[in-house]
């Protein structure tokens, strides 16, 4: 029996539970006997901040649910925690202590059952309690130590295998009529009739007819209001070409959000978990998924104290998971934030470091097991940015799509603007230094330079190890450790750390301003001074100095690969290959570095946005350097995407949002296509006069941070929670949170919030859409992709009209785009993105509240057509939800209770 005491403590007070009982006690005393004896809780980062007391450690039950139970989920409340235990939740704040030492001896009680997870456990738990993990013993004592060893991760894990290459794509049509009939498979028998789905899975169908003329796709542009039901509507043809054309469809979404929902609407395709596991793949970068070398670095010393603990969890995971993604899969969101995010970054491939065949695990490697899998399924569930990276950087050629459908397709133009930016900064250059170089002083870790990576052909090619010397001896002109210190010192060491100390300088003295609040600062690259000419000029010799060797060196490479001596086997062309594609990256990263630095004291190139700019959150420096990014994005993209495609469908909700046709068309890069896209369009179906309304509350005054917390709390509380508050700065929503959590806690309501609490954004969410009477305060990534449907979502509160941040890309694309029309544009879409997260079903019911006596009339033809929009008093607001929302809320508690 346990006898550690539990610790609860939330925004309406702390309590603490013995076997004997439970009492209320202050913020003082919970800190002592935290300190002072280990104590059973529930998310020790979240307690600890509201303790504020930053090194709360203890008994989490989050650690042991994720070492019982790896690869599942459990939303980090009491009441999620007792529906994955299988225990009534707590009614009362005051009730969850004790509910925590319930729950931890129904946890540990799971080791003396059926338990499915039982491999590797014990192993595991001995692993742990070396490290002082608090549960191990715990645990220990209840298991059997194994009579024969354990399979352990590296052998648990099955081999990929090679395949044949897939032959292209049949040259077939999708029959009148034949996407409707699939449509009508999927959705069921005895579904509703939609007809304006079935109208759009025949509009869908034309992407995916023959092309017929070369860089030319069949591009479709189709807007689909909420409640059509796009994604069956795509699937329908999308999956009936596929097996028809024996050819792979990628599906491509903006949030991880709908990729995860994507992964289990196509069930509906293939009903039949193994069948679906072969035909549908989920495929992300390869900085999303665990890297087996890097973990077993991480177990066999690598990491210490916590994040020690953390790989060890990791490691269970690793056993048991369905893809190794370790960022939106079956890797519990929280479980990373409990060790504050120590270690988790170290075990992925962040830096491009793989050694691919070179590596003992590559024929188990997550990555190589999604790529292969991906080149044989028919559909792939892939995100905006891994299609934009494939295509850009030649990758996996054998094996590219013919046929994508880019849904949040409204996304695709900052998708494109991210990918073809460029950035020369400090941060930038000092990760090209480490992966050139690898380890340099008392650097820790697997982290392994450019000769370690290529040690047999610097042996055999001396060409080749000429290269990799002369481009060791270049990296050390690149940023290195503590150089925003020497910065900050005026001592800058080195050409590039010269070019960045001349970049700081001249943003502080021309984009200063007296009273800011800290954060980033930028300015035009225009007019540079003679300093920043000249430290560009060094700059660029250093640079150019680095992207000889590296050139020379893929050259070298690909020679050795022709010769195909006697010890290059397979796995070593894998890994050459595999450097010759990372060499080819950072030899044009350093090119486009070398034309950026051109324009210093040079002609502007119209193509362009270039400016330079010091990164800073709340006064603290974290990068400096120059950043270029097209002043069209979707130009780079039409030509390394769109054009080499067959088939193109794009779709969102909101496509056309602050716009007409034309505009979305310019933000999909339909314009540099010969051929032009067509259009489809179909309303939702949602009677928005009866289903929701738009309150514009016009007497909260700008500025008055009281005022605007006041407004919160009397709406939250209006509608009974429910509410999810939208900001468009991050010290505003702090601001706001610090002044009316406890208030609304005591209420019973509680308020969590991005940027405060220290829990991942799709974990807060899961949160929020599992309790009817939470509330949730965000930023920009909680307007759009935010899918909570019910009645856990039923008022959306926008601090104020959410103009675009006036940047020096933002001011160049609005004199390029039409002036304040541009802007317009922009906030219909905000707008329209944001009502989006209110109405998702067909009985759902709510309001949406903008604090703004300034809102523009102009800009209300975002909201859809029949909603009601009126400018009220916040009292007047008020009274409406209350009476629109309240007694419904209400009834619905009545009928569940």
């Amino acid at each position: 029996m346990l006898l550690h005491p539990a610790l609860h403590a939330s925004h309406a007070g702390i309590w603490l539970a013995t076997a004997s009982e439970t009492r209320a006690v202050s913020r003082a005393e919970a800190i002592r006997v935290a300190a002072e004896t280990p104590v059973i809780l529930l998310n020790a980062p979240l307690v600890g901040q509201r303790l504020g007391y930053a090194e709360l450690s203890g008994l989490d039950l989050l650690e042991l649910f994720a070492f019982l139970h790896p690869a599942r989920f459990a939303v980090p409340t009491p009441a999620g925690l007792a529906r994955a235990v299988d225990l009534s939740p707590p009614d009362r704040d005051e009730d969850v202590a004790s509910f925590l030492l319930e729950a931890a001896a129904a946890l540990l009680a799971v080791t003396e059952g059926g338990w499915p997870e039982r491999e590797g456990a014990w192993m595991a738990a001995a692993s742990l309690q070396r490290l002082r993990w608090p549960w191990a013993p715990a645990v220990l004592e209840r298991l059997r130590k194994p009579e024969q060893a354990e399979r352990w991760l590296f052998t648990r894990l099955p081999d990929w295998e090679e395949a044949a290459p897939r032959p292209a794509p049949r040259a077939v049509a999708i029959e009148p009529g034949e996407a409707e009939t699939r449509l009508a498979t999927l959705t069921g028998a005895g579904a509703e009739a939609r007809p304006g789905q079935r109208a759009y899975a025949a509009a869908a169908s034309a992407a995916f007819a023959p092309r017929a003329v070369r860089d030319a796709p069949n591009l479709v542009l189709a807007q689909a209001g909420t409640g059509i039901g796009k994604t069956l509507g795509y699937l329908a043809p999308a999956a009936t070409w596929a097996e028809k054309a024996g050819g792979v469809v990628w599906i491509s979404t903006f949030t991880k959000a709908l990729q995860r929902q994507l992964g289990h609407e196509t069930r509906r395709l293939h009903p039949d978990p193994v069948l679906h596991r072969e035909r549908i793949v989920t495929r992300k970068g390869r900085e999303n998924y665990l890297c087996l070398l890097n973990l077993e670095d991480a177990l066999q010393g690598g990491f210490a104290g916590r994040a020690a603990v953390l790989a060890q969890l990791v490691a269970r995971w690793g056993a048991y998971t369905r893809d190794g993604d370790m960022v939106g899969g079956d890797l519990p969101g929280w479980l990373t934030t409990l060790f504050r995010r120590n270690g988790s970054v170290a075990l992925t491939d962040r830096r491009g470091e793989c050694v691919y065949a070179g590596c003992p695990h590559y024929r188990k490697c997550f990555i190589e097991r999604a790529a292969r899998a991906s080149a044989e399924a028919d559909i792939v569930i892939a995100n905006h940015a891994l299609v934009m990276v494939n295509a850009a950087r030649g990758r996996e050629l054998a094996s590219r799509p013919t046929r994508y459908v880019f849904d949040e397709g409204h996304h695709l133009f900052d998708a494109a603007d991210a990918m073809f930016g460029v950035a020369l900064t400090g941060t930038e250059g000092i990760e090209l230094r480490r992966w050139i170089m690898g380890p340099e002083a008392t650097g820790r870790g697997r982290r392994r330079g450019l000769q370690a990576r290529l040690l047999d052909v610097g042996s055999y090619d001396e060409a080749g190890n000429q290269a990799i010397v002369a481009a060791i001896d270049a990296a050390r002109a690149l940023p290195s450790d503590g150089w925003l210190a020497r910065l900050a010192e005026g001592q800058p060491f080195g050409p590039i750390e010269q070019l960045l100390a001349a970049v700081r300088g001249l943003t502080y003295a021309r984009a200063e301003q007296p009273g800011d609040a800290g954060y980033g600062l930028e300015t035009e690259l225009a007019e540079p001074t003679p300093a920043l000419i000249e430290a560009a000029a060094a700059c660029g010799q250093a640079l150019d100095a680095l992207v000889r060797p590296l050139n020379a060196l893929g050259r070298r490479l690909e020679a050795v690969l022709a010769e195909a001596p006697d010890w290059m086997d397979a796995p070593a062309r894998a890994r050459i290959e595999g450097a010759i594609a990372s060499i080819g990256w950072r030899a044009e990263t350093v090119a486009a570095w070398l034309a950026l630095l051109a324009r210093i004291g040079g002609p502007a190139d119209p193509d362009f946005v270039d400016w330079l700019a010091v990164e800073r959150a709340e006064g603290r420096e974290y990068d400096v350097g120059l950043h270029r990014r097209w002043l069209d994005p979707t130009r780079p993209f039409a030509e390394v995407v769109l054009k080499p495609a067959h088939g193109v469908l794009v779709t969102s909700a909101t496509l056309t949002a602050g716009g007409d046709w034309g505009h979305a068309e310019a933000r999909a890069g339909a314009p540099h296509l010969g051929r032009p896209a067509t259009h489809f369009e179909a309303p939702s179906p949602f009677d928005y006069s009866a289903q929701a309304e738009v309150l514009i509350v016009t007497d909260v005054p700008r500025g008055d941070l009281g005022a605007l917390a006041n407004a919160y709390a009397r709406l939250i509380a209006a509608a009974d929670g429910g509410t999810l508050g939208l900001f468009t700065a991050i010290r505003r929503l702090r601001a706001v949170h610090g002044r009316i959590a406890d208030r609304l806690a005591r209420d019973g309501l509680p308020l969590h919030a991005q940027h405060v609490d220290p829990i991942d954004t799709g974990t807060l969410v899961d949160i929020f859409r599992d309790d009817p009477n939470a509330s949730l305060l965000g930023t920009d990534a909680l307007r759009d992709g935010v899918d909570v449907p019910g009645h856990s979502l039923r008022l959306v509160v926008m601090e104020g009209v959410p103009w675009p941040k006036p940047t020096v890309l933002h001011a160049a694309r609005k004199l390029a785009s039409g002036g304040s029309g541009y802007d317009d544009r922009i906030v219909r879409a905000r707008l329209a993105q944001a009502f989006g997260r209110l109405i998702r079903t067909g009985s759902d019911r709510g309001a949406f509240v903008l604090l703004s006596a300034a809102m523009p009339s102009r800009l209300l033809i975002a909201f859809p057509a029949g909603v009601p929009i009126v400018r009220v008093t916040l009292d007047e607001a008020i009274a409406r939800v209350t009476q629109r929302l309240s007694t419904a809320a209400r009834v619905r508690h009545g009928a569940l209770a």
